[in-house]
């Protein structure tokens, strides 16, 4: 960016970020595709999270169109493979379905450097996809970071192109939204600061 790009205003900032909202797949206007240039512009936005040791840990894995139906073909599959004889039939047709319901379902990966903690490497990434959800609000678009399903399950990682000491962190599904939500209410920011002043 260059210095003499203009800035939002504070005021403008502020909006921004309480305008934010976890949207689910469910809230999705069925159908609508989101223009793969805003897709492109939140991925560019993530790439600019703060990174310690700039190792940019941050792996995506951007799935449309009949992509979608290949994510909720796996993510089904291998619950019903991990799950044997006790699978939950509710929770399957969930993981069958939901990424059908979006424009766009970005599988959220973090790549492993062993320079630094592995906490420091997972807060870099969900950096990475605040920035993800704040340009998806900025261009009208909801977003839902899931960490469900097969998530955490070490036999999803080569799907996504994870080796064994990378991580599977969830899902971003994208889409533009049916039915705008409510307010979204936070505690006093007083009851959760202490300054210290001497």
């Amino acid at each position: 960016m260059s210095t003499d790009t203009p800035l939002p205003t504070p005021e403008q900032f502020d909006t921004l970020i309480r305008a934010r909202r976890s949207i689910q797949p469910i809230q999705f206007e069925p159908g609508r595709v989101i223009p793969d240039d805003i897709i492109e512009r939140m991925l560019e936005n993530a790439n600019w999270a703060p990174t310690h040791k700039r190792t940019e840990p941050w792996r995506f894995v951007v799935f449309k169109g009949a992509g979608l139906q290949r994510l909720a073909e796996f993510q089904s599959g291998l619950y019903r493979q991990q799950a044997g004889e006790f699978v939950d039939e509710k929770k399957a047709h969930k993981l069958a379905t939901n990424p059908l319901l979006a424009s766009h379902v970005i599988a959220i990966g973090m790549k492993r450097h062993h320079v630094l903690p592995e906490i420091e490497e997972i807060e870099a990434v969900a950096c990475a996809v605040q920035n993800l959800h704040l340009t998806a609000v900025a261009n009208g678009v909801g977003g839902y970071w899931g960490s469900g399903g097969v998530t955490y399950l070490e036999e999803a990682k080569p799907f996504f192109g994870l080796g064994p000491e990378d991580k599977l962190l969830g899902f971003f599904y994208l889409g533009y939204v049916a039915q705008q939500p409510g307010r979204n209410l936070r505690k006093p920011i007083a009851e959760k600061v202490t300054w210290v002043t001497e």
